[in-house]
């Protein structure tokens, strides 16, 4: 029996969860994380881990160690709007404190690049906070907003800031500084120099509780070819995974106009009724609009959405519950006059990863971006001495650093003259290579998000598993690929595994199930492999040492009978999902996979 999809908008306030209560109470985010930060206990209060998420910190502990006695450790996030550009001197703090603080348990340090253009600190002990988050507070990087309900980092294109046709860096820059929750707190709390951070002219008025869950805008971007003048648009942020995705609209080669979706997002959670979904097309605003449209979006879901069941308190469950019309007329009260209807032949791109040499358009010269295997920068494991070689190459080349929607490393600014040597260095730090062998065409196309040993949400590995799964894969044939692999530890989906060719969430300890009919471009919405009855799930819980398999099962299926140039998702989608069941089932690799399908009580359609 379907469970039922009951969200309580508008909620009253008798009927918050606790959570509401926390924020509150809270004195405006401070509650008693002063005093806690500083004392002797390893860990915090539940009510102060609920506002320090606010100010960046997520309380974790080692998942590897067993037993009632938890090593409690600490994530720092540190929002980059639109993924930088990050100084030499700013990299320089960032890479000298992880070498100090970040120190795992075999004995390597590291820094962690996201899908929301983050910078992660893992394995941080209490005592240690303070020091890191003042520090680069007042060197112009603060971890405001890194988590928390209220807005994460904004999403913009990294390539477009040397556009000279729209910089949609500098839109997520302006959008993040408009909804950064109030400084006064944070300065506070971290001891920062209130003389050395830049409090923003305007801002969004939170209120006490705040928003109702976490809140997520991406800027997406369109770039001139440089040899034919034609216009690309580029969707390396996944706009349409976003709460609000905000698309440029080129007339007579200027950006005056945007179209804003409203009520994407990937998170689902298990054993409650819950989705993933790309978000729909709201309207058509100026520019000069844009900014009050923004903060009318925000306000509606904040006074509307759910804050008594926050696994509904998503905008998405309002969208979906009250449809798209219903939430453009509440905007069109807010903000007083009325948006333009949306265009449905409005291109917003593939997913562009920005890998390798591009010219910049506004001063001529040159960006490389650098493929980062799960976004882990490391001088351990067998991708070669990344965290080093980031190190010596801004020590040697008048670089700025920019962080991409897939984890990976821009580096900005390379005179023409340097591209020879520049590539030659980072060759020299082992990049490009895995077991020294060169990165095959899958592996860049693919990743993945944290996982286990580090965060707490998750059931099992993700990025200690898809290198691995990588290796298996091309070891089978599979390494020149156009496709993309995307593995989650959870149904948080932090790496989006649904937008890509086949998606893997973890669904239990060495678990995973299979999502389908997404593809490389990351236009698509994939789904759990569901039969036609729409009462059978299949793939929902498939041991570790099999996916590698049942991908191959896959693969050889696609190859023997898509059609000429057909991607792997649109064969998924051609044939359908019973096409897929049936062949599974009749392989002997995986009809021992097929024989008890999983219910779909927990799915919203």
């Amino acid at each position: 029996m379907k469970k039922s999809f009951n969200p309580q908008f508008n909620t009253p306030p008798e009927n918050f969860c606790k959570e509401e209560f926390v924020k509150l109470n809270s004195r405006g985010l401070r509650g008693d994380l002063y005093q806690e930060l500083r004392d002797d206990k390893p860990d915090i209060a539940w009510e102060s881990e609920q506002l320090a998420k606010s100010h960046g910190i997520y309380l974790e502990y080692n998942r590897a160690m067993s037993g009632d006695e938890k090593e409690w450790i600490y994530m720092i996030r540190f929002g980059i709007p639109g993924g930088g550009p990050i100084s030499r001197s700013q990299w320089l703090l960032f890479d000298e404190l992880s070498e100090k603080y970040t120190v795992d348990p075999e004995g390597s340090s590291s820094l962690r690049l996201t899908t929301r253009q983050n910078i992660q600190f893992h394995w941080i002990k209490k005592q240690n906070l303070i020091p890191i988050i003042k520090t680069l507070a007042e060197a112009g990087r603060n971890s405001l907003n890194g988590c928390g309900d209220n807005m994460r980092n904004v999403l913009g294109c990294p390539l477009s800031d040397h556009s000279d046709l729209f910089n949609a860096r500098r839109w997520a820059q302006r959008t993040g500084e408009y909804f950064q929750l109030p400084l006064d707190p944070f300065i506070e709390i971290f001891a920062v120099d209130p003389h050395r951070v830049d409090k923003p002219a305007a801002s969004f008025a939170y209120g006490p509780n705040l928003l109702n869950r976490k809140f997520k805008i991406a800027f997406s971007a369109i770039h001139k070819n440089p040899l034919t003048g034609q216009l690309v648009p580029d969707n390396c942020v996944e706009v349409l995974t976003n709460d609000v995705g905000v698309v440029p609209i080129v007339e007579n080669h200027v950006v005056k106009k945007f179209q804003i979706y409203i009520g994407g997002g990937q998170g689902e959670r298990n054993g409650k009724p819950s989705l993933a979904c790309l978000a729909q097309p709201l309207g058509i605003v100026a520019e000069d609009q844009l900014l009050k449209v923004l903060d009318g979006i925000v306000h509606v879901h904040q006074a509307y959405g759910d804050r008594q069941n926050r696994v509904w308190a998503r905008l998405k469950f309002v969208v979906k519950k009250m449809g798209i019309a219903w939430y453009r007329d509440q905007v069109t009260a807010k903000v007083g006059f009325s948006l333009e209807p949306p265009d449905s032949t409005l291109d917003i791109g593939d997913r562009h990863l920005h890998h390798g040499w591009h010219q910049q358009p506004d001063n001529g010269l040159f960006t490389f971006g650098a493929f980062v295997e799960t976004g882990r920068i490391t001088d351990a494991g067998p991708n070669g001495r990344l965290k080093t070689m980031v190190r010596e190459m801004v020590n040697t080349y008048p670089v700025d650093l920019m962080i991409t929607p897939n984890q990976d490393l821009l580096f900005t600014n390379i005179p023409p003259t340097d591209k020879e040597s520049f590539e030659t260095d980072l060759r020299h730090y082992g990049y490009g290579f895995r077991n020294s062998k060169p990165y095959s065409r899958l592996r860049v196309l693919s990743g993945a998000c944290v996982g286990r040993d580090t965060c707490r949400l998750t059931y099992t590995d993700s990025e200690r598993f898809e290198p691995f799964l990588i290796d298996e894969l091309e070891a089978m044939g599979w390494g020149d690929l156009a496709e993309s692999v995307g593995v989650t530890g959870c149904e948080r989906q932090c790496f989006r595994p649904a937008t890509k060719s086949i998606g893997l969430v973890g669904s239990g300890f060495e678990r995973y199930q299979f999502v389908l009919f997404g593809d490389e471009t990351a236009r698509v919405q994939g789904t759990p492999l569901i039969a036609s009855n729409g009462e059978e799930l299949y793939l929902r819980s498939v041991p570790r040492e099999k996916v590698a398999q049942v991908i191959d099962v896959l693969l050889k299926f696609y190859k023997r009978t898509a059609q000429p140039g057909e991607g792997l998702g649109a064969f998924h989608r051609r044939i359908g999902a019973d096409a897929i069941i049936g062949h599974l089932k009749e392989n002997p690799l995986t009809a021992q996979l097929m024989d008890k399908p999983f219910n779909t009580d927990c799915m919203i359609v």
